[in-house]
């Protein structure tokens, strides 16, 4: 027998709940909070990922094992775009020093190495040490000029000794450093990362046009070998789909190098300074026994604080270029310690600081390929350029013009980066507004106007020069003033004070 069914009536409708207070001053977002999705325009041929099906899946796109084709031509890609930085910084160690031809030789095999080796710490990861990032390891710009000024004042063996010095401090200061990164929110990062991108700009422009007052200064052949090569780039990118429109980078720098071979620019001089050798290993101390002096690496130590926050803008625009959610509290820590390994052990090797590049996020931001697998292919490849001389001496002759246009496109997509972060650091806040402005100018300053600090000694000119050095540590002292300091004062005054307050 059935039951009558009941008839019940109508439930009320839920209340809806108040809408909750405006706060005037919203807490701003800290590198620590969830990093965006990995963004894809709708005309692109990355694969896009929805939040849930990302969350269903068990393997992040970053932790994507591809075949070992496609992970090595990639991976070429990577060591193509940023081959130059070792071949230069090394090139310009030898003529500033008056280094001779087998020592520049060893040196060179062992920025290669360095790199590779770094660039496989980050990608990889091994227990402290590398976020798991697709990251690459290179000489840095500004610790290579720190470097270069101690050896000229004290000698070779007391910079090489500092380089040491600096990578245990870095371990040192590390845990105290981790306590700070509360104080880089996105306002603080955003700002970070258009500096590095505006200067990464300026330097693959330099790479194309040379330094404004030397010979051959804005040369239009070398003009329009970098521009012919963005043009390449550019048409690649816009005709191509699937895997060709992902290497449009490295096919572009391919093409503008073949442009150079049939009009003549390629110049054989980096190739012969190379030696004919098969293989070359790099030596241990090449300048003897490292000599340890306090105040002679005091340059690089300080440097290596604002290097410190650099990795953090680092790692957290490569992870949002990936679309991979990180904890800052540890992966930055990662990053920083994977950092002065290599650096410990590249001074061992006569070489500067080796810091983690942001150079090849853009890549990986341009071709949509997130695999860390990649860069740890691209860190491989490095390491046998390091140790076989006929790759070496095939790389070393692509005209700089050509690397230069290829550079400023990639390092453009980093400035983009930096903007996108920008966007969602609150900036209709006039005190957002007023410190991003205040620490843009004063970062971009020596890069638009250098020499301005001449009048300065010596080792004050070296860090203020260092724009995103002045930018990051004006757009954190800011942000603490407007962000922190300035509420906790407004609140005390306005609070109303009781009988048990007098």
């Amino acid at each position: 027998m059935s039951t009558p069914r009941q008839n019940h009536p109508p439930a009320a409708p839920l209340p809806t709940p108040a809408p909750a207070p405006h706060d005037p001053e919203p807490r701003p977002p800290s590198p620590a909070d969830a990093v965006a999705p990995f963004p894809a325009g709708e005309d692109d041929d990355r694969v896009k990922v929805h939040p849930v099906d990302e969350a269903r899946d068990k393997v992040h796109p970053v932790d994507e094992a591809r075949p070992l084709g496609r992970i090595l031509l990639f991976g070429v890609q990577h060591v193509l775009v940023m081959a130059a930085t070792p071949i230069s910084a090394i090139f310009l160690m030898s003529a500033t020093l008056g280094l001779g031809t087998a020592l520049t030789v060893d040196l060179l095999s062992a920025a290669f190495v360095l790199s590779g080796a770094g660039s496989l710490v980050q990608s990889l990861g091994f227990w402290k040490f590398g976020p798991r990032l697709p990251f690459v390891m290179l000489p840095g710009g500004a610790p290579l000029i720190l470097f270069l000024a101690i050896a000229e004042q004290h000698g070779l063996r007391t910079a090489t000794g500092a380089v040491i010095l600096t990578a245990v401090f870095t371990f040192v200061v590390l845990p105290l450093f981790s306590r700070l990164l509360a104080y880089f929110p996105a306002l603080v990062i955003g700002t970070m990362i258009v500096i590095v991108g505006v200067n990464l700009v300026k330097v693959g422009a330099v790479l194309v046009t040379g330094q404004p007052g030397s010979p051959g200064f804005a040369d239009p052949g070398d003009l329009g070998l970098g521009l012919a090569t963005i043009g390449f780039t550019v048409v690649f990118y816009l005709f191509f789909t699937g895997i060709l429109r992902q290497l449009a980078v490295m096919l572009g720098l391919l093409a503008g190098a073949v442009l150079a071979a049939v009009t003549g620019a390629v110049d054989g001089t980096g190739a012969d300074a190379m030696g004919g050798g098969l293989v070359n290993l790099p030596h241990l101390m090449p300048f003897g026994s490292p000599q340890f002096n306090l105040v002679a690496a005091l340059p690089l130590m300080l440097y290596t604080l604002a290097s410190m926050a650099e990795a953090t803008g680092q790692t957290v625009i490569n992870a949002e270029a990936v679309g991979k959610r990180i904890d800052a509290r540890t992966d930055v820590p990662r990053t920083v310690r994977g950092d002065a390994l290599t650096s410990l052990f590249g001074g061992f090797f006569g070489l500067p600081l080796m810091v983690t590049s942001g150079e090849n996020i853009g890549i990986v931001r341009v071709t949509g390929v997130r695999s860390r697998f990649v860069t740890a292919a691209a860190g491989a490849v490095l390491v046998a350029i390091g140790v076989l001389a006929p790759v070496t001496r095939a790389i070393s002759v692509i005209p700089t013009p050509v690397v230069g246009g290829t550079a400023m496109v990639v390092f453009g997509v980093i400035t983009v980066l930096g903007v996108q972060m920008l966007g969602r650091s609150d900036l209709d806040r006039h005190t957002s507004t007023f410190v991003c402005a205040v620490a843009l100018a004063l970062g971009l300053l020596p890069i638009l106007v250098p020499g301005v600090y001449g009048g300065f000694p010596p080792n004050v000119r070296i860090l203020l020069e260092s724009g995103v050095a002045v930018g990051t540590f004006t757009a954190v002292v800011l942000n603490l003033l407007f962000h922190h300091v300035r509420p906790g004062v407004v609140a005390r005054l306005t609070t109303p004070r009781t009988g048990s307050d007098r």
